[in-house]
């Protein structure tokens, strides 16, 4: 499966919550989109303008809240959303973080170019 199936699914619609945040839950922040094949599961693209470039997946039932924060712009003038979202204490995530196959192997984080490749120009 490539990385551009899991960017281009569709968004997650979250329940946002009421009160104060979740206290037994830790916040990760990004963008959510659908699992491409398990819908018990969520995937969460890290904004790379926080200095991670990662993709998360988690299970729904592990995310105990949820909180829009303002969508960033890029230069073409298009916004995408950013949420935060409140993970269950001591649930099990995933994170996945693509590299390119070379000596020495170059990660997003590293590699401005392969970011842009993979998440494109707007959010690389």
């Amino acid at each position: 499966m490539s990385v551009h199936e899991y960017l281009s699914g569709a968004s997650v619609e979250m329940q946002a919550y009421k009160s104060e945040p979740p206290q037994d839950a830790i916040a990760f922040s990004g963008t959510p989109r659908k699992h491409p094949y398990d819908d018990g599961k969520i995937i969460l693209i890290v904004d790379p303008h926080d200095g991670e470039s990662a993709i998360y997946e988690f299970r729904a039932a592990d995310v105990v809240g949820a909180q829009d924060l303002p969508s960033p712009v890029n230069a073409d003038g298009e916004s995408y959303q950013i949420v935060r979202l409140w993970i269950r204490r001591k649930a099990v995530g995933i994170r996945y973080e693509p590299f390119e196959v070379d000596a020495p192997l170059r990660y997003m984080r590293e590699s401005r170019g392969l970011k842009e490749r993979i998440l494109g120009p707007h959010r690389g």
